[in-house]
């Protein structure tokens, strides 16, 4: 769980039980995406090239670089295909989120209805994202309790594009990161398969109990 902090919510459990339903059990005719963004994405140029893995010493990286700037990484993760849509944004708000929702409206068959999966952030229920949402019934938005990003399978694909290119990189501007980060994504997309999920919410349940019974004041 994020930074070993459980959740405080006072509908943890229903919310765990929806999340997880959605991930063992998709509604028939439906869409299901797990939707989050990667904020501060910071194109850093390294001063010195990459030192490339091997024999006898590990890959190094310089810790010297040039800041070009930062985006946000906005991402939606089909659960079904585990396909991504990914959009790089300027700034975080709530424009940049709607926008995002729009695009995804637009790709999704008319016939399907989208079930989202995002976290508590304040920009997913934007008083002008509600209005949008209210005027769309095939959209059905699901938000996991607080403090449990762990819940979102889309922190699984920000973890792998973190590491293999975010972190790892050395990038001239803002434009060369989004690039890289398209092109990692259009590769990604190429052999992309379905984060498996097989937990079920009583077992989740079962593990946070023993977890708080090792902690004394802890209870949900």
């Amino acid at each position: 769980m994020e930074s070993n902090k459980l959740s405080t919510d006072a509908f943890f459990i229903e919310k765990l039980r929806d999340v997880v339903g959605l991930y063992l059990s998709p509604p028939d005719n439906a869409l299901v995406l797990c939707v989050d963004e990667k904020s501060q994405c910071q194109a850093l140029e390294r001063t010195q090239p990459m030192l490339p893995l091997g024999l006898g010493y590990v890959e190094g990286v310089t810790h010297d670089y040039v800041r070009h700037g930062t985006m946000t990484l906005f991402a939606a993760l089909n659960v079904l295909n585990g396909a991504v849509l990914a959009e790089c944004k300027p700034r975080h708000r709530h424009q940049e989120f709607l926008a995002l929702l729009r695009t995804i409206d637009k790709s999704v068959p008319a016939e399907l209805d989208i079930h989202c999966i995002v976290d508590n952030y304040a920009t997913h229920s934007h008083p002008k994202v509600r209005a949008w949402l209210a005027t769309r019934p095939r959209w059905n938005m699901h938000f996991i309790p607080t403090y449990s990003s762990w819940l979102n399978q889309v922190e699984r694909f920000f973890g792998l594009i973190t590491d293999k290119t975010i972190r790892r990189g050395s990038f001239s501007s803002v434009k060369d990161l989004v690039a890289k980060i398209d092109h990692f994504v259009a590769s990604y997309n190429k052999s992309c398969k379905p984060f498996a999920w097989t937990a079920t919410a009583d077992s989740i349940l079962e593990k946070l109990h023993r977890l708080c019974s090792r902690i004394s004041g802890t209870a949900h």
